[in-house]
């Protein structure tokens, strides 16, 4: 199994298999989470943007240690569900 194979089926597990146990539905959870960062005072984010932002946040740990291979899986789990609050 090549790296890149292994960070997108550790991230498709991630998010498929386990998330929705511990979190509940993706769009459900991120509008929380949206709800929770306006209330901080952060005017009208969306649960895309909350996937967005959460992308930023692994991008900008990646920057101290670029090998850490679970940010990476992050990012690209965050990428794979920001892609499906968008599309649908």
């Amino acid at each position: 199994m090549t790296t890149r194979t292994k960070i997108l089926t550790t991230a498709d597990q991630a998010i498929s298999v386990d998330r929705d146990e511990v979190y509940g539905p993706v769009r459900e959870n991120f509008e929380r989470i949206a709800n929770a960062w306006r209330a901080l005072g952060f005017a009208d984010v969306t649960p895309e943007e909350v996937a967005l932002m959460m992308i930023i946040v692994k991008a900008s740990r990646l920057t101290n240690t670029l090998s850490h291979e679970d940010s990476w899986v992050d990012l690209a789990g965050y990428a794979a569900l920001g892609g499906e609050i968008a599309t649908s």
